[in-house]
Formats: structure tokens, sequence, C-alpha cells
């Protein structure tokens, strides 16, 4: 039986995607991403299922600073479509509702319903979480806006099902591994992800993205992140279409070699079908 470390609490999105993704095995529910990349560190769980960005709120900010210090490899993917309910404790009606709760990117995925309902909010540390806090509360002024498990879970009552801004919210999670596994890329489309630093030479980020652009492989995401405290240093995180076994992507990666002081490949897996769906 495989053991999924994730982040959040038992009802949260997180817990979907490692549900859906991994039926019938062990869950390790963890209160941070970094403790949950420390458990398949330790050995305390065999992967981790982590959110890396949303269609509506964009990237997870602290996963990319934590994933080329964890040592850990993407071994997968997944795509999970986002829902939230207004949930509150059995009884209440809308116009009991003074506070909702929730997580700070819930709340900036349900601004239609705020706006509506001219509530104030409060954050939680998960949307899951904001629904077991609600249920412990017991008080009918505060609602929780969370996945719909959440509220079967903890007993609560859904006032507004489906509340999301987007009806096509997205969050696409990782699922990290202490070992690379790399896919072998045979007869399925493939992704590749690594991080990279540029040498501090002039034009130095265009010269080692040249050879994706020459060969034609397809970049679907490119993020810069600082490193420490200086200006002159920026690490990159990279997506691309393709296999490095796969000759125009290995040309492009050894022209990036050549301009980067470091470069290290974090991931090789299958594209998720869902990649296919937006084209």
């Amino acid at each position: 039986m495989t053991t999924v470390a994730y982040q959040g609490e038992p009802g949260s999105n997180s817990a979907t995607a490692a549900q859906a993704r991994f039926p019938d095995n062990a869950e390790l529910p963890c209160t941070g991403f970094e403790q949950a990349l420390d458990a398949v560190t330790l050995g305390a769980a065999d992967v981790a299922v982590i959110p890396v960005d949303n269609s509506a709120a964009g990237r997870v900010a602290d996963v990319h600073h934590l994933l080329p210090e964890s040592g850990l490899f993407i071994v997968d993917e997944y795509f999970l479509a986002i829902r939230f309910d207004l949930m509150a404790v059995p009884g209440t009606t809308l116009d009991r509702v003074e506070c909702v709760r929730s997580h700070v990117h819930a709340l900036g995925q349900c601004r239609k319903l705020l706006r509506e309902g001219g509530w104030r909010t409060l954050v939680s540390d998960d949307t899951a979480g904001a629904a077991r806090e609600i249920a412990e509360l017991g008080d009918p002024r505060h609602a929780a806006l969370a996945p719909p498990a959440a509220a079967a879970l903890h007993g609560l009552d859904v006032l507004r099902a489906g509340v999301e801004d987007d009806p096509d919210n997205t969050t696409r999670f990782v699922v990290l591994s202490a070992e690379a596994a790399f896919a072998s890329g045979i007869g399925r489309p493939t992704m590749t992800s690594l991080f990279f630093s540029v040498r501090n030479i002039p034009s130095a980020l265009y010269k080692a993205l040249g050879g994706f652009a020459a060969g034609g492989v397809n970049l679907t995401k490119i993020e810069s992140y600082q490193i420490g405290a200086g200006l002159n240093a920026s690490r990159f995180y990279v997506e691309i279409e393709g296999h490095p076994d796969d000759e125009r992507v290995a040309l492009a990666l050894e022209e990036l070699r050549f301009f980067s002081s470091e470069v290290r490949v974090l991931g090789v897996f299958p594209a998720h079908p869902h990649r296919q769906a937006d084209t």
C-alpha cells in the first residue's frame, strides 16, 4: 500500500487529488508543504501530492522555493477541477451569515459571492480546516468556503453549491517521490521539468533558451526565482513538452547547460490528458 502525504486536512482539495490519483491507499495529512515533502524525504510517506498552480490564482508560491532543496523528483501530474460550496452549521440560512472563512486562495476564487453577500472574511490555513473550525464553533453567523467533501465530513449544511467564480477553475498537482522514476516517453506525450541558473553574462537567458526555439521545443512554463539577498543570481523553473532522450530536446538541453551555471532535471513524467483537452 502506498502512503500519500499532502498539505491540508481530510476533505481538502489536496486530499481529493491524493485520493483520485492513489485510491484505496494510506493518507498522511500534513500541516504545511514543507512537512509533506519532509515526510517523503524521511520515509514516512512514499509520495507527496502537492499543488503547484491554479488556473485562477496562479502559482502556489511556497512550493517552487521548496522543491529545489527537497531532493525529490516529479514522477506524475494530476489536474483537479476545483469546486467550492458555501457551508454552515445545520439550520443556518444565508441571511444569518456575517463572516466567511477559508484559505486565502479560495477567498480569491469566490470573489463574486463574497461581494454579493457583503460578508467580512477570515483567512484559515486550509479550506477543509475552515469547515472544521465553523463546525466546532457552532455559530450560525459563520460560514466556510470549502470543497464539497468537507460538508459531509463535518456535518455541515450547504447554503450555496458551486460558488467558484470560474467554472473551469482547475489546480495542477504534482506527485513527488524520492526516486527519480523518469518516464520512458515511448508512445505517449511526456513532460520534462527542470531548474537552471544562468551565468551572469549579458543575454544569458536569451542564449540559454535559444536551443529550445531552434529545435521547436515547446516551453509550457517559465518562472524566475531570486536566490538569496543579492540581485545578480536568478533561478528559473521550466517545463517543456518532450523527453530528454528526444534528439531535439537533448540538443536544447546541451545548449542550456553551456550558458548555465546549474541545471537540474526535476522530473520526466507522462503528460496528463487534461493538457490535450486544452489544445
